[in-house]
């Protein structure tokens, strides 16, 4: 199996259970082994998950100020949450392949696999979640139709991208390419580094 193929199935896996309550309190119950990719894939699916939800709930526009608050710092813990996954995640790479034998002509890539795969989790809530507007009974027959071309591209695309990432993979293995881990050194979340928190002290 691909492993853009095992993430899209992870990916929907995790997006049908959520939904079994759809509920942004809801507890993660990761069917897979802590310490194995598929864990760090769930996990990353189920955070996007519920913050795609938390992102609907903050726009309702008779929201309590206080309410609003608090959803805010709750999307940035999430935001926080997401990014050391796809750092995990990284890491898993980078030791998958970190002996592979580098070919004078390798090149770096743009951006990591690992953040290629956080766009493929965020794809496939752009799918789940188009495809429910098209099936929409309520909604007029032009908004489905129009939701439709919609996911059809979204589908392209997940096609797309799962074979960018299985090719980028390709190269690693072959040496063709090489990659490095970066930090993402957040600077908002850090009291030393945001002037708005160390200007208070």
């Amino acid at each position: 199996m691909m492993f853009s193929e095992k993430a899209n199935r992870i990916f929907e896996e995790s997006i049908n259970r959520y939904h079994v309550n759809d509920d942004v309190d809801s507890v993660i119950v990761n069917p897979y082994e802590d310490g194995c990719i598929e864990h760090d894939l769930y996990q990353k699916n189920w955070i996007d998950t519920v913050q795609w939800h938390l992102e609907d709930i903050i726009r309702d526009p008779q929201i309590n100020p206080v309410e609003a608050l608090a959803l805010k710092r709750r999307i940035d813990r999430s935001n926080q949450e997401r990014t050391d996954l796809v750092e995990a995640i990284d890491s898993y790479f980078y030791t998958l392949y970190h002996a592979v034998e580098v070919q004078p002509t390798a090149t770096i890539n743009t951006e990591s696999p690992a953040w290629a795969v956080d766009r493929l989790s965020i794809l496939a809530l752009k799918i789940y979640h188009m495809q429910e507007q098209v099936n929409r009974k309520e909604a007029s027959e032009e908004h489905r139709r129009k939701c439709q071309e919609k996911l059809d591209v979204l589908l392209q695309q997940r096609i797309d991208l799962s074979t960018a990432i299985d090719q980028l993979l390709a190269d690693f293995e072959a040496g063709r390419k090489y990659m490095r881990v970066y930090k993402q050194m957040k600077m908002y979340n850090d009291p030393t580094t945001n002037p708005v928190l160390y200007g208070k002290k």
